[in-house]
């Protein structure tokens, strides 16, 4: 039966939810995505003609709209209600090109309908309400993709060329490249400076004990390291013992906490990767199961607004909505006077319009627990807190300090202490912090409160502590820090951030340890060679104030060909002066520049560059097929060879001190025994001294004192479970980190750090365990273009692999199963199906006929804490 009204949508799960909406009148199909791109090969686009790009469409494609257009055939109006930004017009676009070129839209009315939420009303009132496709979006995304091909498949080949074992380069990853190689560089020069703090505790006149820090000294305000060293901290320590004390100054004032405003994208993937612990993708995945729909009792619902935003506005009805349940859950104190409007940060908010929220946003996250999924559930759970708590009312503060001043003038100390009066928005919602160890816990006064003191009362002094510190350097980034500081600079935009992080992983030029980015040696040298050689198109400011003139194309104030002739005239001039680069000048240049990198200057004075085996010659960067690598000036006399691994250091088994302990002044140092790398306290020649494995994915050449001193103290108490009141706490084990609460021990995934882990983050993966997280799928992916049918990804007993019907394929080594996509997965399961492979996809081995029971499980002693095991000889 034909229908007389076509609507095409990207995903089969959107389709089957809009479906539902609509009458016997609809039939609602889906693309499946783009259903052509430009073919991966010179000529897809030609500068010399205006800039004309040809268009292929794969075997899916075809399918796709051979289905489309057998619809249509016969049917009235064709509705295009792909996604509601610049990417769901041009799939309407592309839609509508490969429909006219088959001459299927004949007597067919074609209208571009958009909704932010997949709710019946929003569905319905699109349909009412159709408008032709917008062509400044499409010219816009036209611009996007000509520059980022020409960028790609230009300078590609260059790398290729002058750069053996490079991958490719990408007009915007690349720039994201350098943000990471750029903070390694800063790390690498930092040097770490020692300072000291003084505090006292004081007893006023009523009693009370509070503590206070040392402010001033000598009518001086003292800096951060005005204590420079232990001599220092033990002279003023002295100093303040034989003073008397009086309170000198009081001062109390409230203060206004505003909640923060509803999620943009990428405000929800910084908070998910805080909170959660989810990738950028992983967050978008799942996110786009909630938009799309979700089964409640037979209707599926989209349970969140369009995911892909930079603006931070509500609506009418979800401010409403929003204030009728802050006033039935929380009381009328809750509820601020009039609703919170929001304005968006950025200068051109234009992928969709208003913020992520719930559609409905008096459902709450308990009320649709048991038809989610766990990640669906857990982010559904902070967009719900994040958008309520947005219109709840300010939390207040009641801040006191008090200054302690020696009677002779000498010494001031200063008391501080914040105290909550009214919790406001903070009894739902807490946003996290970045780079932070308390990671969006109180504040360090937070709560503590401070006696009430008067003016001129005398202050009996009580201890006087010194303590140790040092300058950290700058953090690495995570993802969230990341993703934040590419919006910060404007490069980027939001449905850009996911695949720009996955890409620099997918080309080895970035790794993730702890969830922090550490750059990959290639990923070093592409940069140094792109500063070096195309320094203006890795510039920051060149890179945002392009992403600013291709937003001006969607706005239509500049032609999106003019501004690709602009581009291409500057960047194909300078393709063309490498043309006679020479391979050596290349080398002498990544030589220079990453010096500092591979050759750190030695505390003896040795040239480090000197050649362990002649003894005479130099070692410098050389390029070979298989990459860059480290060889001897001496060649062909002496044919000594070093990896890049090995220049940094990577590769030396001897051990490397890193200080004393601040308690003991016991030697602190890491070695490597046959069992690997492990950190020592004690020198040489203790009868047994402590010893601690370093943890997996963490490098032995990057431990500093502090992290060292961590993993000596370990285990270490997390905090106490909100639901059983036992303690929880972090350790290493035989078998990696591990948490321990109640007697059961769960396993520490790849990504958190023992020594960083919190209570929030422990909470959930002791709930993950007692759920029995690997029983079933651990999402899904998506639909199978072929069937229809769901693509999930599971753990099993030998990694994490993909499914489709009967069909299982591995994930490749190292991919963690949260950032598998349904894209990736396809070729795995076609790769698979047409190896024959059926079931599983590892063979497990042949169980003995009669094995003996074990004493205990494997599992009851996997988590043995590594302070009972005996340590690894040096």
């Amino acid at each position: 039966m034909t229908a007389e009204n076509i609507v095409v949508v990207e995903s089969p799960a959107k389709a089957k939810t809009i479906n539902k909406y609509l009458g016997r009148d609809f039939r609602v199909l889906a693309s499946f995505g783009h259903v052509r791109d430009l073919p991966p090969k010179d000529g897809s686009v030609l500068p010399d003609s205006d800039f004309a790009m040809s268009w292929q469409m794969d075997e899916r494609g075809r399918k796709h709209v051979g289905e489309i257009a057998k619809a249509v055939k016969g049917a009235s109006r064709l509705y295009l209600a792909t996604d509601p930004d610049r990417e769901g017009e041009a799939i309407s676009w592309h839609v509508r090109e490969a429909l006219e070129s088959r001459k299927a839209l004949n007597g067919v009315e074609v209208s571009r309908v958009v909704f932010h939420e997949v709710t019946r009303n929003a569905v319905l009132d699109a349909v009412a309400n159709p408008r032709a496709i917008n062509q400044e979006l499409v010219d816009a995304y036209l611009a996007r993709r000509a520059l980022d091909y020409l960028v790609g498949f230009t300078l590609s080949p260059v790398l290729w060329r002058k750069l053996p074992g490079a991958r490719s380069a990408g007009r915007v990853q690349s720039v994201a490249l350098r943000l990471v190689c750029d903070r390694e560089a800063e790390i690498e020069a930092f040097r770490s400076r020692e300072y000291w703090t003084v505090e006292a505790d004081f007893e006023s006149a009523a009693g009370q004990v509070f503590r206070a820090r040392l402010t001033h000294l000598d009518g001086k305000k003292l800096g951060t390291h005005a204590i420079a060293d232990e001599a220092g901290a033990l002279a003023v320590k002295a100093r303040l013992e034989e003073a008397a004390y009086r309170i000198a100054k009081v001062e109390k004032k409230q203060a206004r906490r505003n909640p923060a405003p509803p999620f943009t994208t990428s405000t929800l993937q910084q908070e998910a990767s805080r909170r959660l612990g989810f990738g950028a993708a992983r967050t978008m995945s799942v996110a786009q199961q909630l938009y799309e729909g979700v089964d409640l009792g037979g209707e599926s619902v989209g349970l969140i607004t369009y995911m892909r935003t930079d603006s931070v506005v509500l609506s009418g009805e979800a401010l409403a909505g929003a204030r009728r349940l802050i006033g039935r859950e929380f009381g009328e104190a809750y509820l601020p006077a009039n609703p919170r409007r929001y304005r968006s940060s950025a200068k051109n908010a234009q992928e969709a319009h208003e913020a992520i929220r719930p559609t409905d946003m008096t459902r709450r996250p308990q009320d649709v627990r048991d038809r989610l999924k766990p990640d669906q559930f857990r982010l559904y759970e902070l967009v719900w807190k994040r958008a309520v708590a947005s219109q709840m009312a300010a939390a207040v503060f009641d801040r006191a300090a008090v200054d302690v001043a020696a009677t002779d003038g000498r010494a001031v100390l200063r008391a501080t202490g914040s105290v909550i009066r009214f919790d406001g928005y903070l009894k739902l919602y807490r946003e996290g912090q970045d780079d932070s160890p308390k990671g969006g816990q109180p504040e360090d006064d937070e709560g503590r409160i401070l006696p009430a003191v008067a003016e001129g009362e005398p202050a009996r002094r009580k201890a006087v502590e010194t303590e140790q510190h040092f300058t950290q350097p700058p953090p690495r980034y995570t993802e969230a820090s990341l993703v934040k500081r590419l919006e910060e600079l404007g490069i980027g935009r939001p449905s850009t951030y996911a695949s720009i992080i996955q890409v620099l992983q997918d080309r080895d030029y970035v790794r993730l340890e702890s969830r922090r980015f550490l750059p990959e040696d290639r990923g070093r040298i592409v940069t140094a060679f792109l500063q070096n050689f195309f320094e203006r198109y890795v510039e920051y400011e060149f890179t945002a104030d392009l992403e600013e003139k291709l937003d001006a194309v969607s706005n239509g104030s500049i032609d999106w060909r003019a501004l690709l002739q602009e581009f291409w005239d500057g960047f194909q001039a300078k393709v063309e002066e490498t043309q006679g680069l020479r391979i050596s000048n290349v080398i002498d240049a990544l030589d220079s520049e990453l010096d500092a990198h591979f050759f750190p200057q030695t505390d003896d004075g040795r040239d480090p560059r000197l050649c362990p085996v002649c003894g005479e010659g130099r070692l410098g960067l050389r390029l070979g097929k298989q990459g860059p690598f480290f060889g001897c000036s001496g060649y062909p006399d002496c044919r000594h060879v070093r990896s890049l691994s090995a220049a940094e250091g990577k590769d030396e088994n001897g051990p490397r001190i890193l200080g004393n302990h601040p308690e003991n002044g016991l030697e602190v140092s890491v070695r490597k025994g046959p069992y690997g790398f492990y950190v020592q306290l004690a020198g040489e020649g203790e009868d047994k001294p402590k010893r601690v494995s370093t943890p997996r994915g963490v490098d032995p050449a990057a431990v500093t004192l502090e992290q060292a001193l961590g993993l000596l103290s370990l285990p270490r108490e997390v905090g106490i479970h909100p639901e059983s009141g036992k303690p929880i706490s972090a350790g290493l084990g035989r078998f990696g980190p591990y948490l321990r609460h109640d007697g059961a021990f769960v396993s520490i995934p790849r990504g958190d750090d023992v020594l960083e882990i919190g209570l929030n983050r422990a909470v959930v993966l002791i709930a993950e365990k007692k759920g029995g997280r690997s029983a079933g799928p651990l999402k899904e992916l998506g639909a199978h273009p072929g069937d229809g049918k769901p693509v999930t990804v599971h753990t099993g007993r030998y990694g994490p692999y993909v499914k489709h019907g009967r069909t299982m394929a591995s994930l490749p080594k190292g991919q963690a199963p949260e950032d598998a996509t349904l894209e990736a997965a396809l070729p795995l399961l076609e790769k698979k199906k047409a190896s024959g492979g059926k079931t599983a996809a590892r063979k497990a081995p042949a169980r003995k006929a009669a094995a003996k029971p074990k004493a205990a499980s494997a599992k009851a002693r996997s988590h043995k804490p590594a302070a009972t095991r005996k340590a690894p000889p040096a």
